[in-house]
């Protein structure tokens, strides 16, 4: 019977709730328009910190009448800004709140209500938009449905502190996409926010500068015109410059930071220039120290990552800045028990968000050992480090397990660190997990290392071929994703490299031939080198080489003049002809040349090229047709002569080339030994 009672019981504490909080709209339908606005004024007050009445208000209807009145003329300007206000206050509530909100149409109307004259109004409308576009739950491109929108808010940043301050914020939470940034700077968003950054308001300077962030994040065209901005008669850059003094606020320094980041990466600020060497990075480091909160700590040495990613001298300034690589390790300890952390509710939110350090730490990690040899060995041998990476791979959040498999790959560049780290902490068994099942980014930067460890002098190859990465491997290059194809060959390539002659065939039996010749017609031409070098590396040491074309040369043969004939770049042709200039070093597997006159042809044709490398790579095939320790190898030399190739090596031996002379010249010497 228990069961039978609990629903109406929910239901009159439900009905309790609401008729408590009825009457607050029933007000709203006053035929008293001055009853209304003292409703309104009452609802205001009531919902200020308190989501529960906030739910009530938007479940009783409250939505579409406030809307109402807030788009009346007639309601007059005092009611229509109460409505506004309220509107907002709703907004702040909970992510359902604003969505009921958004799905009530809330945006079109206060977008409606900007063309009013009231400036409290035209306030009210911003704050209540600007608290909209905030959420996470707000489609962002309504503030660009009409093309309207974004000039009149241009016009409206004179108007007031208020509305320089909200319309900014908008714009910065609005700006996800280049064709929003180009959209904002194409109605003229430099020239009309740049004299913000010197406002007397702090929350101006500071809307104004996130805005100059999100402008330039990965815009050429936006960074470059962000240089030479003069504002009171000073260089932009040194604005940011001076936002990063140690007395500004942290936000501000750090804000100011990105910018500079932002533009340097798009190419507009040199990396050697000194508001970057000693300025931005600095300040960024320093946000890295455990004096700053967690999200600062995260914000500084992500940005700090994506500074010195591309360049070899900033990841050397920076690994020496401030004990760096061991400051970050302090990222792994957060938050720890001697921490001092007082506040409740701040720790409560830290160890909750605590993997983001580790996430942070990972990429800046990754940054810093991407080219230097050194670096790398100092990451490796602070505390603990390739087990917080093994750690790491396995995580719940994928954005710490792609952070982590991001540094190992850092890492794994370093055939030191192959041979004696990455053994002693077996990271392939990890690795191998992480790719049998996990989102395409983070499988593309696992099988990316995996290259990595499969190299010739890596340890770690044989343990990882025993745990059937043939299998892993071959299904790889049939994804749709052309960087998970190219890895997966990639890897097959380097398994291939000086493998004995089992693996070479396990290869190509898990791969099978239709696969491999249909790489070898893929549309991306890294996928086409990669399968190309995969055949030159199963097509070495003669056994093995006369081997596969015993099996497989038909098809091999038909590949190879169909690369030669297309429409392909110089590398592709020169990858094709080192191919089959090893199969003409096969006992009997060069007979398949001898007997195929296009290829022949091919090969003249290739000698006489313009370009060095084909023809230094056309004549090694001749050159190993020729040879003369080698049965047969008169009746090919007989036979080449009458095609005319003797007057070709004849005429490379007076290349200007010294390699190809060279070249030209020993396979000469066979004819006249």
């Amino acid at each position: 019977m228990a069961c039978l009672l609990e629903a109406p019981l929910r239901i009159s504490v439900l009905s309790e709730v609401t008729a408590s909080s009825r009457h607050y709209v029933d007000r709203l339908f006053d035929p008293d328009p001055q009853k209304v606005l003292l409703g309104v004024i009452d609802m205001k007050n009531a919902v200020i910190g308190n989501n529960k009445q906030k739910a009530n208000l938007i479940v009783l209807g409250a939505v579409p009448r406030l809307l109402y009145l807030l788009q009346q003329d007639s309601s007059g300007a005092e009611l229509r800004t109460e409505c506004a206000v309220v509107l907002g206050s709703l907004a702040m509530g909970t992510e359902n709140n604003v969505k009921s909100l958004v799905d009530c149409h809330i945006i079109p109307a206060l977008l409606q209500g900007l063309l009013s004259q009231d400036l409290k109004f035209i306030e009210a409308c911003l704050r209540c938009l600007r608290t909209v576009f905030i959420s996470t739950v707000t489609p962002v491109q309504l503030l660009y449905t009409d093309a309207a929108v974004i000039p009149h808010l241009m016009s409206l940043l004179s108007r007031s502190r208020r509305t320089q301050e909200y319309i900014c914020q908008i714009f910065s939470h609005c700006c996800k996409t280049p064709d929003h940034q180009t959209i904002l700077y194409n109605h003229g968003a430099i020239q009309n926010i740049a004299h913000l950054l010197i406002s007397f308001s702090y929350k101006v300077q500071m809307q104004a500068l996130k805005c100059f962030s999100v402008l330039a994040y990965e815009n050429p065209q936006v960074s470059m015109t962000l240089v030479n901005v003069l504002v009171d008669g000073e260089l932009l850059s040194q604005v940011f410059v001076r936002m990063m003094q140690r007395d500004k606020p942290i936000e501000m320094q750090l804000t100011a930071a990105k910018c500079l980041t932002y533009m340097c990466r798009a190419g507009a600020i040199r990396t050697d220039d000194n508001c970057i060497v000693l300025k931005t990075l600095p300040c960024l480091v320093r946000m890295c120290s455990k004096e700053r909160l967690l999200e600062e700590r995260v914000d500084g040495a992500e940005t700090l990552a994506y500074l010195i990613e591309p360049d070899v001298e900033l990841q050397r300034i920076a690994s020496i800045t401030d004990h760096l690589i061991a400051m970050l390790a302090d990222y792994f300890k957060y938050p720890s028990s001697v921490s001092a952390i007082t506040d409740i509710k701040r720790l409560d939110h830290d160890l909750k968000h605590a993997h983001e350090l580790r996430q942070a730490a990972f990429k800046l990690y990754a940054s810093l050992g991407a080219n230097d040899e050194d670096i790398r060995k100092k990451i490796i041998e602070t505390e603990n480090m390739m087990d917080r990476i093994v750690s790491g791979l396995s995580e719940s959040s994928i954005k710490v397990r792609l952070a982590a498999v991001r540094c190992l790959h850092s890492l794994s560049r370093s055939v030191q660190q192959l041979r004696t780290s990455f053994q002693d902490h077996a990271v392939w068994k990890p690795l191998m997990k992480l790719l049998q099942n996990a989102p395409e980014e983070v499988l593309v930067m696992a099988s990316s290392t995996l290259c990595n460890l499969l190299l010739e002098f890596s340890p770690s190859k044989e343990p990882i071929l025993e745990s059937g990465a043939i299998d892993l491997l071959c299904s790889l290059t049939q994804s749709e994703s052309p960087a998970l194809r190219v890895n997966g060959i990639w890897a097959l390539m380097n398994m291939a490299f000086q493998a004995e002659q089992k693996i070479k065939m396990d290869i190509l039996r898990a791969l099978s031939t239709e696969q491999l010749f249909r790489l070898l017609s893929d549309p991306d031409v890294n996928v086409l080198m990669k399968t190309l070098g995969l055949l030159r590396n199963l097509l070495s040491t003669r056994p093995h080489i006369d081997q596969i074309m015993s099996s497989h040369g038909k098809q091999i043969m038909q590949a190879v003049t169909l690369i030669l004939e297309g429409e392909h770049n110089i590398e592709v042709k020169e990858q094709t002809l080192c191919i089959l200039a090893n199969i003409a070093d096969g006992t009997t597997a060069k007979d398949l040349i001898m007997i195929n006159d296009d290829i022949l042809q091919k090969i003249k044709y290739y000698m006489g090229h313009s370009n060095v490398k084909l023809q230094l790579a056309a004549t090694f095939c001749i050159s190993n047709l020729i040879w003369n320790e080698e049965d047969g190898s008169q009746e090919r030399q007989d036979r080449l002569r009458e095609m005319g190739f003797v007057d070709i090596l004849h005429k490379l031996t007076q290349s200007a080339d010294p390699s190809l002379c060279d070249r030209a010249k020993t396979a000469m010497q066979q004819y006249l030994a």
